[in-house]
Order: C-alpha cells, then structure tokens, then sequence
C-alpha cells in the first residue's frame, strides 16, 4: 500500500521555499495566534498512560489547568482538528521516526498520545533498543519511533576523550528505509560544564576544545543536509525538521522585567509577535534548509512556542525549574496537529 499524500506533497512543494516550508498558496500555518477553545486538549493525560514523569504536569500536581484550554489559529484560515483515527489509517503499515534531543521525545510522546487516545483499546507494543524508543499500533502495523541523537552527527569515545565530531553523521545508518523522519536539535548545544557530553570538537582532522555554537550548530547542520541529499529518496521518505522550540526564562523578553522563570505563568502572550524576538539559531536553521535539494518541510513552531510561556512544566516536571520543555497534554499536540494538517489536506 503506498503513501496517497505523496502525491499531495508533491504538487504541494513545488509552491514551498525550502528555508519556509508554508503553505504559501492558501494559508500559512505558523503565522496566527492563541485562541481560548473550550474542546480543548485534544486528549486527558490521565488517558495516557504513557507519558514521561517529566511532562506530565497535571500528575506532578501543576494546579492551573487554563494552560491546557487554547488551540492555535493561523491567520486565514483554520487548522483541521487532529484526528486520530484517520492518521492510523493514512500510515497504516509505514513507519514514523522522531530523530533528536528530548524536545523531540516530547512531540514522540505527543503523537503517541494522540493516536492511542483516539483508539484506546488498539493493540500496541512498546520496546526499546539502546538510543531508539519503538511504539506500534499492531492493528495498523504503524512504528512510530524515536531516536535519541541530541546534535544529529556523531559523538565518539577516542583516547583524548569524548569527540563531537561535526562532520560524521554514522548514526544515520538507523534512518534509512524510514517513510516519514522529523529531526531537532538545538538543545543541547549550549551546554556547559557536567553537562556537556563531550570533550572535544572535531572537524576536518582538525581537534578543538570549543569553538562558537553557534558556528558548530551550523557545521554539524549542513552535514546533516548533506546526509539528507545523499542518501533520501523522496518517493519512499518524506522528511521535515521540527524547528527550534525556546525556553522562557527572562522575563524582559516578554515585557516582565524581573521575572527569570515560567513559575506561575497561566496565559499566553496576546496577539502574533514576541517581543523578544526569534532566536538567532532559526536563522541559521532556514539557511542551512534553503541550500538543501531535497525536500524538507519545516515545522515552524518557534513563534507560536515563544507565545506560550505558560506551556512549560516550571517545578511540575522532573526536577528543578523546567522551562525548556513542555507539558502534556499541550503545546507538542499543536505540532503534531500541524504536522497532521500537512499530511491529511491540501
């Protein structure tokens, strides 16, 4: 059985730029702003039983649950509400694989969410294999997986240490023959100190003990593009890229000078612009994307995230303030129903 919503893409494409991925010719989905919808969330996570300690808010004890009740309305037009019973349908025998950091397992556990609550009594089967998490809806012999690769190319133990090499990306070998790949990292490239999982940075033969991230982001993103353009084929795989999903912990950035954490935010912020502005890291992003050949659709999620400072787990999450992350149900599931909008319609 093959994919009916290639052909879509297909026709669909030719009306993208690479570096926006919108549907320019009728509506631009990641252009809107936050509404108050009373049918929302799309599922109760007390019905999912497989959400992380860490994004599960309201079983961490989050006391507010208006955060929980906005949905996502783009400027012209209106976002087909997710369903999950048609999704399980369109992919029934194909494979999904979330590739990236843990920003990514929160839209993997969203998805997974998703579909399980519109079917609740499918039969799955969830395993793990080192770095790749595997969930399958057995009646519809749909995988939908994650691999952990927080900065896409390779990290490598050698004998001066831990290498975080920007241009091999080896771990691509578990990518191949995937019929839909979503990739993020952004993350993890500002960590520091005991955080940070690597001694050195390698590129060209060339050893370093740090360099910009910024710049290193890039190098390792356009071996990434370059893996992309080698090895995919787009009549099997079609590929998007999540975006880079923000954190809120400056206040001044949305006009709360004083504020350094989301503790206690219950409202998005109104209308359709930040105030802070768009990380400079998406730029780098839309660069790397624009110089591709092959077709990747981008989830332009950062300015709807920026708008939801009252979406993170804060102290609800897995330890400390969180602010980085997002709850679920929540924000992740407006990725997943544009991600949906991009599959199902025209």
């Amino acid at each position: 059985m093959g994919w009916n919503f290639f052909t879509i893409f297909i026709v669909l494409l030719f009306h993208h730029s690479n570096a926006n991925a919108n549907l320019k010719q009728s509506c631009n989905f990641f252009e809107g702003s936050w509404i108050e919808d009373e049918t929302y969330p799309l599922y109760n996570s007390t019905q999912c039983p497989f959400i992380e300690h860490e994004f599960n808010c309201q079983r961490n004890g989050r006391p507010d649950q208006d955060y929980l009740k906005y949905r996502w309305q783009p400027h012209g037009c209106s976002l087909q509400r997710f369903d999950g019973g048609a999704l399980l349908e369109k992919l029934k025998g194909k494979s999904i694989m979330f590739v990236g950091d843990s920003l990514s397992r929160n839209q993997w556990q969203s998805l997974v969410c998703l579909l399980y609550t519109s079917l609740p009594n499918t039969k799955y089967n969830a395993t793990r294999v080192g770095d790749v998490s595997l969930f399958t809806f057995l009646d519809f012999e749909l995988d939908v997986m994650l691999d952990r690769s927080v900065y896409l190319v390779d990290v490598v133990r050698e004998e001066k240490g831990r290498v975080l090499k920007l241009d091999s990306i080896e771990g691509g070998k578990l990518w191949k023959g995937i019929d839909m790949l979503i990739f993020n990292t952004w993350h993890w490239w500002n960590r520091r100190g005991t955080t940070q999982p690597w001694d050195y940075i390698e590129i060209g033969g060339q050893y370093y003990k740090d360099m910009d991230r910024v710049v290193a982001f890039e190098k390792a993103l356009f071996t990434w593009a370059k893996w992309i353009d080698t090895n995919i084929n787009p009549a099997k795989t079609i590929v998007f890229f999540q975006g880079i999903s923000p954190s809120h912990y400056n206040g001044t950035d949305w006009n709360q000078p004083g504020v350094k954490t989301c503790l206690g935010q219950m409202q998005p912020i109104s209308g359709s612009t930040y105030p802070g502005g768009l990380p400079p890291a998406l730029r780098v992003l839309k660069k790397v994307l624009y110089t591709i050949e092959k077709q990747v659709t981008l989830l332009d999620v950062t300015n709807l995230c920026l708008l939801r400072k009252d979406g993170h787990p804060s102290i609800y999450g897995l330890s400390g303030m969180d602010c980085s992350h997002w709850c679920l149900a929540g924000v992740p599931d407006i990725w997943n129903e544009i991600l949906y909008n991009f599959i199902v319609t025209t």
